[in-house]
């Protein structure tokens, strides 16, 4: 299946960033390639890629700490797929805190990572037609579930691919309680996804919430998930 999707590869080893860059155009991506984190900020100023692969382990700025700087940076909120050598859970969980959408351990099928670009590229589906029609008010911000866009009187609020996608799956279904499991399946996470939801969930409450302490909208139902409550 051909896609015109524009992936930004950053990887320090290079063969491996050479194969990487052939496979995936040869998927019919557009590819860029970067060596390190500072060549991946010159390219991130000259292009728009739909998505960034990235490695982790890298000389000078990491992968962690590139990702958690442009969120912090609100430069962008492309998705992120990070590679790393390191795949226990709490190397994955620490991806997804700094802002990374997916991850995926080396050594890695090369049609695995295609797929798993291709589920992020296509994440937050279309609401299921019994969903909300309209904007949900979350105090002075709304987000459109149709659009997947969240904004206040400022203008758009930037979410992350993997944030979005959490908040359309909550929107989809208001005020009913979706357990860790269901909103994991839901975002197409691996076996760590419902750790992740919960950095999510904070990720995402800090965006939402006048005070991410004390939440008005997303609340913790315990033992059994989160559910949204939109209101003003």
């Amino acid at each position: 299946m051909a896609d015109d999707s524009h992936i930004l590869v950053v990887e320090d080893n290079a063969p491996l960033r050479e194969r990487l860059a052939r496979y995936l155009s040869g998927e019919g991506f557009r590819v860029t390639t970067a060596a390190d984190a500072t060549e991946a900020r010159a390219k991130l100023r000259a292009i728009n890629p739909d998505l960034m692969v990235l490695d982790v382990m890298m000389p000078g700025e990491s992968g962690l700490q590139l990702t958690e700087a442009l969120r912090k940076e609100q430069q962008s909120d492309m998705p992120v797929l990070l590679l790393t050598a390191r795949g226990a859970p709490e190397d994955r969980i620490a991806g997804f805190e700094a802002g990374a959408d997916d991850y995926l351990g080396k050594p890695f099928e090369p049609r695995e990572l295609v797929l798993r670009i291709r589920a992020m590229l296509r994440r937050a589906p279309p609401p299921p037609p019994e969903a909300p029609t309209g904007p949900l008010q979350l105090g002075q911000a709304e987000f459109d579930l149709e659009r997947g866009e969240l904004r206040d009187a400022k203008g758009p609020i930037r979410l992350t691919g993997g944030e979005a996608a959490l908040l359309a799956a909550l929107a989809a279904r208001p005020h009913e309680v979706l357990s860790r499991e269901e909103l994991a399946a839901s975002l197409s996470m691996d076996e760590s996804g419902e750790r992740a939801i919960d950095v999510q969930v904070t990720r995402l409450r800090r965006k939402i919430e006048a005070d991410p302490r004390e939440p008005r909208f997303l609340h913790t139902v315990r033992g059994r998930g989160y559910v949204l409550k939109p209101g003003v």
